[in-house]
């Protein structure tokens, strides 16, 4: 379902609702914020988020956060993720977790992040990918820290290309491989959790069935911190960490959806598209994979629907046997920016892929 048609959905659903007061308030406040007035908005959300109302009290972290139509209060906001959190509200659990994670409390953080990496949150991920990279809060694990790190650059998080060009200097050939078919392994069971989640709320059932961390509480002010190298002789990735929370704001409706994340802006370096009739000559070493089968003739008919396109015009099919699967590829793009250029468009076109080496 696209992003327009839940917003129509969920727009069906608010007008076929009878409305309490509380509801009414929420409902208003969005709309207030919709037309930047933030400050109606903000006195909206006071009442439900006073009164309990975990979609109140999220949006209302979100003001906080952003400094929009109240001071910026970032402890405020914390305090309000919590509430919401503890009530079972994914969103301002994930972001509750990222804050908490940023602001220094690692170990109360990591339960919350594991659970928002299990539903594909691509900030989520990365902070999850570092971790196992670091043995930070986390097992060791460089295969799934890098299989974790590839799926939140395929999402477009701009810090995570950065994170993966430091991590290809230390994790061997041969486990970056393996990465990439453990990441199209937790991208299956992060879309299907993701869409048991919305189902469940399709039904009319409440809050979405999850494994929200329990015990959610309103913490104390914690001073900022950095990301530090931790004490391990190992090699360490210290990264930039994502913006804890998008601008979105919920209606008063249980919701579930990808956090928006935008895109990086193309950099000034980046090279010009390669004319396609050039492309397979170079002889690049990154290519886009488009899937793992176990069966070989699946991948030979996928090959055949998406050699066709523009977007893979003089790339080569490249078969890559792993365990009992066999990988498909597109091979022969000069760099990852053409590999992730490659794989943008095929997204837009409704196909997976992931850009690897």
């Amino acid at each position: 379902m696209t992003r327009s048609n839940w917003a129509l959905g969920l727009t069906a659903l608010i007008g076929a609702m009878a409305a309490t007061p509380a509801f009414a308030d929420v409902k208003a406040g969005v709309d207030a914020w919709s037309q930047g007035e933030y400050t109606a908005a903000v006195r909206e959300w006071q009442g439900p988020a006073a009164s309990g109302d975990a979609d109140a009290q999220f949006n209302l972290a979100q003001a906080y956060r952003l400094g929009r139509g109240v001071d910026a209060n970032i402890d405020r906001a914390r305090s309000l993720y919590a509430q919401a959190a503890e009530q079972g509200h994914l969103k301002a659990a994930d972001n509750y977790g990222l804050l908490l994670f940023q602001q220094g409390s690692r170990a109360e953080a990591m339960p919350y992040i594991k659970d928002a990496a299990g539903r594909g949150d691509p900030r989520a991920q990365y902070v999850l990918g570092l971790a196992h990279f670091n043995a930070d809060n986390a097992e060791k694990d460089w295969t799934r820290a890098y299989a974790l790190l590839t799926l939140a650059n395929s999402a477009g998080l701009p810090q995570a290309a950065g994170a993966m060009a430091k991590m290809d200097q230390y994790i061997p050939f041969d486990e970056r491989q393996k990465a990439q078919v453990l990441a199209q392994q937790i991208k299956q069971e992060s879309d299907a959790r993701r869409a048991s989640q919305l189902a469940s709320i399709a039904l009319g059932n409440g809050a979405p069935n999850t494994s929200v961390p329990s015990g959610a509480r309103v913490p104390q002010p914690l001073p900022s911190s950095p990301v530090v190298a931790s004490s391990s002789t190992a090699p360490v990735v210290v990264a930039s960490l994502p913006n804890p929370a998008p601008a979105a704001i919920t209606s008063p409706s249980p919701t579930i959806s990808r956090p928006a994340v935008s895109a990086p802006a193309p950099r000034a370096s980046a090279p010009a598209p390669r004319a396609s009739s050039n492309l397979a000559a170079t002889g690049g070493q990154w290519k886009v994979q488009l899937g793992a089968f176990g069966v070989r003739s699946n991948a030979d008919r996928l090959w055949n629907k998406l050699s066709s396109k523009a977007a893979l015009a003089g790339a080569k099919k490249v078969l890559v046997p792993s365990g009992r699967v066999n990988r498909l590829l597109a091979g022969g793009f000069a760099s990852r920016a053409e590999a992730s250029r490659a794989c943008s468009r095929l997204k837009a076109g409704g196909q997976d892929c992931l850009v690897t080496r």
